[in-house]
């Protein structure tokens, strides 16, 4: 089985579904990440809050934590628009490594960045026959979340967590918060479906 990742930024991932990535990796599936953008933004007065090659280093221990191969666009941070040269670049993936699952962002996040890569990842996967999409941030949209597939991650939870704390310039900037956040969702989809935990996502298809 080929799966692919689709993340705006560095962390996107790991977040959004790195625990059913885990899965895949322990269950011997080939995993793929792409990250789009560059991951580098700086604050409304110009002061640079993360920097692109230590965003790089540190998405590449977490893949490492995690298993997958990561790949890197340069599209620049609050940039990413829905157009032709995203569909390329992701269509170029999806074929050259005849890829069977396709995990996403969610079509109505509220991260500008986040809602194209979306879209554009809906046209560019309009032949792949698995796709999910997931959230990686807690912010409301207004448009409602369908939570309609979950991934048992009980026994790759820890992965996830140890994958989300390789980013140690976030967690330093945030502090535990996006930690907290997600772990609570684990544990709370977890609930729902009768494990310790899991991980929640919007089913677009799925081919049995």
């Amino acid at each position: 089985m080929n799966v692919l990742a689709i993340g705006a930024h560095f962390d996107d991932i790991e977040l959004g579904c790195g625990g059913a990535l885990a899965r895949h990796v322990k269950n011997g599936d080939r995993v793929i990440g792409f990250v789009a953008a560059t991951s580098e933004f700086s604050s409304l007065n110009g002061t640079l809050l993360r920097k692109s090659h230590e965003a790089l280093k540190e998405a590449r221990h977490a893949s490492d934590i995690i298993g997958y191969q990561l790949l890197q666009g340069n599209v620049p941070t609050f940039y990413l628009e829905y157009g032709e040269d995203v569909h390329v670049m992701l269509l170029k993936i999806i074929e050259e490594n005849h890829i069977d699952i396709i995990y996403t962002h969610w079509t109505h996040d509220v991260h500008h960045d986040h809602r194209n890569l979306a879209l554009c990842t809906l046209h560019a996967a309009r032949h792949v026959k698995n796709l999910l999409m997931y959230r990686s941030n807690w912010y409301i949209s207004d448009k409602v979340f369908h939570e309609n597939f979950y991934v048992d991650i009980t026994d790759t939870w820890e992965i996830k967590e140890r994958a989300i704390q390789a980013y140690g310039s976030e967690m330093k900037r945030t502090g535990d918060s996006w930690l907290l956040y997600f772990k609570n969702e684990a544990v709370n989809n977890g609930l729902k479906i009768g494990v310790k935990y899991a991980e929640a996502f919007q089913n677009v298809r799925w081919l049995i």
